[in-house]
């Protein structure tokens, strides 16, 4: 489904029932189910295993949508069952479940998932042995369903671990961000990445962005990298190829991603490729916005651009950010020139090489005109 599809079914599963109906018949509910499908065994991440089959029916009005899951030792398949090429062997179980339904567990708000319609229908239940083991498919089911009513359980930690994402291990940054991001969880949201990972390697990378993708139910994610790794694009995540540096080549990420909600700049961590990153995005993030810094350590090193003894140079990430400390207090400054961002910080948050930027309007008014500016004179005592 193309990302314009996907994009419209998230905001329309955070409306009303019939509104995600109409939206499924508009995109064509076999084209929604083949998605919902492959999201929701995203999230159930089901590893490698004992043998079990699982037929998931997807229900959109009169029609019922088909698809067989086999899990096993070599890993997770999945195809759809077209009218006449159903299986000749039975299941081990089968999962019912209004489609209207998924696209709202997987896509809603947080608070909206429901399983009123959900049918799950055993194929061993004649056979009394079976009530004395646990069966393999009991785990896969489980998951399955757990991908549905559970969307924002999982923490940020134990996704980067997950995915092998270097954010947790070789950083501590989960906890921060979920200082920041957990109250966006449940939001529709567009977030870029700068970085997909992997260096050079054109196979490798992707880790951060199956990270955000989980994390954020509701999000369209990009990646950006200098080196075309556009084939790990899947479902809601999209990798573009560009240089960070280059303002033509972020225009033609604009492009694609519209204003982005969240930045994340994981990339080269050179200083001047950060710093020109930000000019150019963070006047196009949108209002209320957070624009993210990672790997800030490299501002003290000369190989990324960093400066070894001077921590106040504005041509380094750090030292650049310092001066966004005076831009909050722009409006008290007595003679200091304007920066283009004064208007729009309205907040910073430093952490262990890891900086968030908010935007917001930051035009208040500073303080009332009738306060001195100037140097206080001592008062003369008399007497």
């Amino acid at each position: 489904m193309q990302r314009h599809g996907i994009g419209r079914l998230i905001s329309a599963a955070g409306g009303t029932a019939d509104g995600i109906t109409a939206t499924i018949g508009d995109l064509g509910a076999e084209a929604v189910a083949a998605m919902a499908i492959g999201e929701l065994l995203h999230r159930a991440d089901l590893p490698p295993g004992p043998e079990a089959t699982v037929h998931l029916c997807l229900r959109h009005g009169t029609t019922t949508i088909r698809y067989g899951v086999e899990t096993g030792p070599a890993g997770v398949t999945s195809r759809p069952h077209r009218h006449g090429d159903e299986p000749s062997v039975a299941p081990d179980v089968t999962v019912t479940q209004d489609l209207t339904e998924v696209i709202r567990s997987l896509f809603g708000p947080r608070g909206t998932q429901s399983s009123a319609s959900r049918v799950i229908r055993w194929g061993h239940l004649e056979d009394p042995t079976a009530f004395d083991r646990p069966l393999p498919t009991y785990d896969v089911v489980r998951r399955l369903v757990d991908a549905l009513d559970r969307p924002y359980a999982i923490g940020l930690a134990e996704l980067c671990v997950r995915y092998g994402s270097d954010k947790w291990g070789h950083h501590t940054y989960p906890r921060r961000y979920e200082q920041h991001f957990d109250h966006l969880r449940d939001q529709p949201l567009t977030i870029l990445e700068i970085g997909v990972g992997g260096f050079g390697d054109q196979g490798r990378g992707g880790a951060s962005l199956e990270v955000w993708r989980r994390y954020f139910p509701r999000a369209l994610v990009y990646g950006l990298d200098i080196v075309d790794k556009s084939h790990l694009s899947t479902g809601r995540v999209t990798v573009l190829q560009g240089d960070q540096s280059s303002p033509a080549d972020l225009a033609r990420v604009l492009e694609v991603t519209g204003r982005p909600d969240i930045v994340i700049d994981d990339g080269s961590h050179v200083s001047p490729h950060l710093l020109a990153s930000f000019a150019y995005l963070f006047p196009h993030l949108r209002d209320g916005g957070l624009y993210v810094m990672e790997d800030l350590q490299t501002s003290y090193w000369p190989f990324f651009g960093g400066r070894a003894s001077t921590y106040t140079d504005p041509a380094t990430s750090l030292g650049f950010l310092k001066t966004l400390i005076d831009g909050l207090h722009h409006e008290d400054i007595v003679g200091r020139a304007p920066a283009s961002t004064d208007p729009d910080i309205g907040g910073l948050h430093f952490y262990h090489n890891l900086a968030f930027i908010e935007k917001e309007r930051n035009l208040d008014g500073g303080a009332p005109s009738w306060i001195p500016r100037g140097v206080k004179q001592a008062a003369r005592v008399s007497g």
